[in-house]
């Protein structure tokens, strides 16, 4: 009987939580959203932005944000197809973890099927403004196009950079930076990133 009252009394608690907090927030960054052009839809756990004027693909079974995972009710995931002519692809069965950040200026961002992906993690095919000090604020940034092939696996707090290619099934540890492409089956670690093992070491 008392066993029966804890479940109980924790699916209240769950239903009152998702009433009064979540479902607000999933809402308010829906309107918040100004993206018109996105072709499928993902399953939103944590409430996710999808902004800009391109165009925001997403494949079948894509979930965004994981419960329980930290920053669920704290954070929020953001997309950005930022102009016209860009493009942000989610391949299908993806799996995104809280406070994804992925901002696609130009040259495009894919993410291939079957990726994982964990929290706090930022992707982006632009510098964003001109490196050299006199142009940075007259003329266009770099940005080059960022691709994960399928079956890449990338831990919490990693950020990849334009140009990049991360090649099917390698890993990315966690805390890392991706500056440069990594090939497919391997382990890549560090700042930046560097191939540390193949996968079939791992065996």
């Amino acid at each position: 009987m008392k066993n029966r009252f804890s479940k109980f009394k924790r699916r209240f608690k769950r239903q009152i939580i998702t009433l009064l907090f979540h479902k607000p927030k999933l809402l308010k960054y829906t309107l918040l959203s100004t993206c018109h052009t996105i072709q499928g839809k993902a399953k939103c756990i944590q409430a996710v932005q999808f902004n800009g004027n391109g165009q925001i693909k997403i494949g079948e079974n894509v979930q965004i944000g994981f419960d329980p995972s930290p920053f669920l009710y704290s954070g929020y995931g953001y997309i950005e197809a930022r102009n016209e002519e860009s493009v942000v692809s989610i391949g299908d069965n993806v799996t995104i973890n809280n406070n994804i950040v992925i901002i696609c200026e130009s040259e495009g961002i894919s993410i291939g099927s079957k990726t994982l992906i964990g929290s706090n993690c930022e992707i982006t095919d632009s510098d964003f403004h001109h490196l050299d000090p006199i142009k940075r604020h007259t003329e266009k940034a770099n940005v080059k196009k960022v691709i994960i092939e399928e079956n890449v696996f990338i831990g919490s707090n990693v950020k990849i950079l334009k140009g990049v290619t991360i090649g099917q099934n390698s890993v990315i540890a966690n805390g890392s930076i991706v500056s440069k492409s990594i090939p497919s089956n391997v382990i890549a670690a560090g700042i930046p990133a560097k191939v540390i093992k193949t996968l079939t070491d791992t065996h």
